[in-house]
């Protein structure tokens, strides 16, 4: 949002927090079938109020799934797609009952071959929700326990036009997959497997009707990994994968005559091993976390004109961090040095640690108060928070070295000491309706937020970064809206600065540690929806938008140990547009109800001033003044059915159709800049072409 990934934008599942503790990134793969359970979905661009200590720079997200307000009754889906996708679903619901109790179950399974060559996946979901309503009302409990397992095979690289042109998939190629034991098997990077339940207890309590204190405490645990090739040395580890700079294989990649990963060959590679020792493995890289919350809101109406509201967020996350062993190819054991309390002679076999053993740890305390005016046509809110950001590191595999100082306090340890941001923000905003139709509305605010958990322990060693520091946000948007019975339209404008963005990135072993990045937002948006009979709604939007870095760095450069070497390096970024999101876009949709049972739909989508993403370290020389690789503009069109029909008295049915980019456009959704800033050594992603799903679902 407003040119913000989603590391930047506040995800909440029922006012939870879901954005990973370390990096802030939201993986949407462990939430399938979350959109069948859902109630209703908020989405908050930009500051607005909020009842919560979230830094979010872009906006938030909030996505709250049934509970008591579901109703009485079940469904059964079944649907259909391009490349074998099928997908069965079914929910059940006892609704709120007199005695005050609510059941809702839900769960489902859906698998693909997938659009893209190589990237079959199956993945199961479930929910459920217990809720209780006592004490005459006033009171209400609500226990929702939701998960998807998955596994997926996936595109683990980016490649160059020009590949995808010359190769027979088009812009279906992937490299990152061949047969293994007769199945499809993605290579490094090319397989991912998740679990993620979250299990949630609400307490409600409407103390008096002016007063309400909510609260909830929760737990996810988490537990999967994506996959990897080791070997005894860099060379030997190649031979399964494919190169990431260039998008293809490596010299050394073992490849069938069809250019799909040799599997075979790794497996005979390694039984002609003379002492039975693997000269190449598969391992899965770990992310396993423990996070456990606890949040409560209380909210007054302490006149008729004020509201207030304040409440406590804490959490503690644990994440482990490793690399086990998932197959060893045929070998009879594996050799790792890489683990320094281990004898490297230690035979290992599969499920055993080699590579890393690492775990952070994350205590997150925040405190949030918001008043809330409302007298007549005036609206307004002034809201502050502030939190403590703890990160503690815990590296047991590699005790910390300094090679230039013998003496360093931190030589031989293994765990950090804990560091603590601060990170506080203060918005404000107003809204003002005059002449029955029309309003106008302005909000501001300054928040800081806390640098990343990898920007405060570099190179994954215990050292703190010294250069790791708060980062600061300044944001105003002001906007015009009308509505009456049949038209409704909101334009609006915003400026955002996001000051001291720090970063890490590796090249060739150097860390180099960018500070003092910064980045201005500013854009128009429009939206607008049009209802000229109860049968037709027309819906049109467009955003115009211009993001970009600010001004050219200096970054330090370190070796593996985190000791400075050479002199600062300046990365040209100033000028640079924030890349992979489209900062023109545009949309008309329409739904006309043709008759009481038929509803059609269509969607024209476009895209523009689309940059390729970049990484500041390959700015180094003064031929890199220059803009990102700009992706060529596109547009789809999509179309959408629904027919309802009887089925006796107790039982409706809905059929279901949709055509994804109808035209079958060919265009990059995503793109990595390369040495060129052309299209020419630009990585790309092709969007999908056109695809289609139906699917009949009974209710009752």
């Amino acid at each position: 949002m407003r040119g913000f990934n989603s590391e930047n934008i506040g995800v909440l599942i029922n006012g939870v927090p879901v954005n990973d503790m370390e990096n802030g990134r939201v993986y949407w793969s462990n939430w399938a079938g979350l959109s069948d359970v859902t109630s209703f979905m908020q989405v908050q661009r930009g500051l607005g109020a909020s009842k919560l200590a979230l830094s979010s720079v872009g906006g938030t997200i909030n996505i709250v799934t049934k509970s008591t307000d579901a109703q009485q009754g079940g469904s059964v889906f079944y649907g259909i797609g391009n490349d074998g996708m099928q997908k069965l679903n079914f929910s059940v619901s006892t609704g709120l009952l007199d005695n005050g109790w609510a059941f809702s179950l839900a769960g489902g399974r859906q698998s693909a071959d997938g659009y893209v060559r190589g990237t079959d996946y199956l993945a199961w979901n479930y929910f459920a929700n217990l809720s209780k309503v006592f004490a005459g009302g006033r009171h209400r409990l609500s226990l929702t326990a939701f998960g998807a397992p998955q596994w997926h095979n996936q595109r683990g690289n980016h490649y160059l036009i020009e590949d995808y042109r010359n190769h027979p998939d088009g812009r279906r190629m992937n490299r990152s997959w061949g047969y293994k034991d007769g199945k499809v098997a993605g290579t490094a990077y090319g397989y991912n497997e998740y679990h993620k339940p979250q299990i949630s207890l609400v307490h409600t309590w409407e103390i008096n009707d002016q007063s309400l204190l909510s609260t909830s405490v929760y737990a996810s645990l988490a537990r999967g990994g994506g996959r990897r090739a080791y070997g005894p040395n860099a060379a030997t580890a190649n031979e399964l994968g494919i190169n990431n700079t260039t998008g293809r294989p490596n010299a050394t990649t073992m490849l069938t005559p069809e250019g799909h990963i040799d599997f075979d060959a790794a497996y005979a590679m390694n039984q002609n091993s003379p002492d039975g020792s693997a000269k190449i493995i598969l391992g899965t890289a770990v992310n396993q976390h423990d996070w456990y919350g606890v949040m409560s809101t209380y909210n007054n109406q302490i006149t008729d004109d004020i509201k207030i509201t304040a409440g406590f967020d804490g959490r503690y996350y644990t994440a482990f961090h490793g690399s086990r062993v998932e197959d060893l190819l045929g070998a009879k054991y594996y050799l790792d040095n890489s683990i320094k309390y281990r004898d490297p002679a230690q035979q290992l076999h599969e499920g055993d640690l080699v590579q890393y053993d690492e775990t952070g740890e994350v205590l997150w305390t925040g405190l949030f108060a918001q008043a809330e005016y409302v007298r007549g046509d005036l609206s307004a809110f002034l809201s502050a928070s502030a939190s403590g950001n703890f990160y503690k590191w815990h590296n047991p595999g590699a005790p910390y070295v300094n090679p230039n100082d013998a003496n360093d306090p931190l030589s031989g340890k293994t765990v950090s000491e804990w560091v603590n941001f601060m990170p506080w923000s203060v918005k404000a905003g107003a809204s003002y309706k005059f002449a029955d139709y029309h309003n106008v509305f302005v909000n501001g605010g300054y928040f800081t937020r806390a640098p990343f958990f990898n920007s405060t322990f570099q190179s994954y060693t215990i050292k703190t970064n010294p250069e790791a520091k708060s980062e600061k946000v300044a944001t105003a948007e002001v906007g015009y809206g009308f509505a009456n019975s049949v038209f409704n339209l909101t334009f609006n404008g915003y400026y955002t600065l996001w000051l001291d963005k720090g970063m890490t990135r590796t090249l060739n072993d150097q860390i180099y540690n960018i500070s003092g990045l910064n980045a201005r937002h500013m854009g128009l948006e429009l939206e607008a929806n049009y209802r000229p009979t109860t049968r037709l709604n027309l819906r049109a939007m467009g955003s115009v938008g211009d993001w970009v870095w600010q001004k050219d760095v200096d970054a330090t450069i370190l070796d593996e140990n985190q000791q400075v070497i050479g002199t600062a390096q300046t990365l040209y970024v100033a000028g640079v547009h924030v890349g992979n999101s489209a900062q023109i876009t545009a949309a008309l949709g329409a739904e006309w109800t043709v008759l009481e049972t038929l509803r059609l739909g269509a969607d024209f989508n476009w895209f523009g001033k689309n940059f390729a993403d970049y990484n500041p370290i390959n700015r180094t020389q003064l031929k890199d003044k220059v803009d990102a690789w700009q992706m060529p503009d596109y547009a789809t069109v999509d179309l959408s059915l629904s027919y309802r029909f009887e089925l006796g008295d107790n039982v409706r049915a809905t059929l279901y159709g949709n055509v994804n980019n109808l035209l079958d456009t060919w265009y990059i959704a995503d793109a990595r800049d390369g040495a060129g800033h052309d299209a020419r050594t630009a990585l790309v992603y092709y969007g999908f072409g056109r695809t289609w799903t139906a699917g009949l679902k009974f209710n009752f």
